[in-house]
C-alpha cells in the first residue's frame, strides 16, 4: 500500500538492571568505540542520529560492528528503520548505572586520525 510507513524497529539491548560493567569497559576500551559514543554525547548532545553522521575514517563493516558492541554493552540504542540505523546514547540508564561515567567519555578528546576529513568545498 503506498504511503505506509513501518514503525521504526527497536534493536536488542539490555535492561539498565543487566547493564554489567565489565561489558561496558570492555566496549569502552576501543578507541574507535570510545570516539563513536563521545560523538553522540557531546557533537550530537544526546540526540538520535544516523550511524553514518558519525564520522570515523574506517570501513562501514567495521564501524557496523562497533555500534553493535555499543548497543549489546547497553550504551547505545538503536533503530532500524527501512536501510536507516539511527542511534542514540542511553544517558539515563547508564547515569543511574554507572554515575559519572559518561561525564568521562564527554571529558575526552577524540583523536583527530580518528576523523574523517571532509572535503573542502
Amino acid at each position: 500500500m503506498p504511503g505506509l510507513v513501518e514503525p521504526a524497529e527497536r534493536l536488542p539491548q539490555p535492561t539498565v538492571d543487566e547493564l554489567d560493567l565489565p561489558v561496558v569497559l570492555a566496549a569502552l576500551s576501543d578507541p574507535i568505540r570510545l570516539a563513536i559514543l563521545h560523538r553522540y554525547l557531546v557533537d550530537a548532545a544526546g540526540g538520535i542520529r544516523s550511524c553514518g553522521w558519525v564520522g570515523i575514517d574506517r570501513p562501514k563493516s567495521t564501524l557496523t560492528h562497533h555500534f553493535r558492541v555499543l548497543r549489546e554493552a547497553g550504551l547505545l540504542e538503536q533503530h532500524r528503520e527501512g536501510l536507516i540505523r539511527s542511534s542514540r546514547v542511553r544517558v539515563e540508564d547508564v547515569q543511574a548505572r554507572f554515575p559519572g561515567l559518561l561525564d568521562m567519555v564527554s571529558a575526552w578528546q577524540v583523536p583527530a586520525e580518528l576523523l574523517r576529513v571532509e572535503a573542502a568545498a
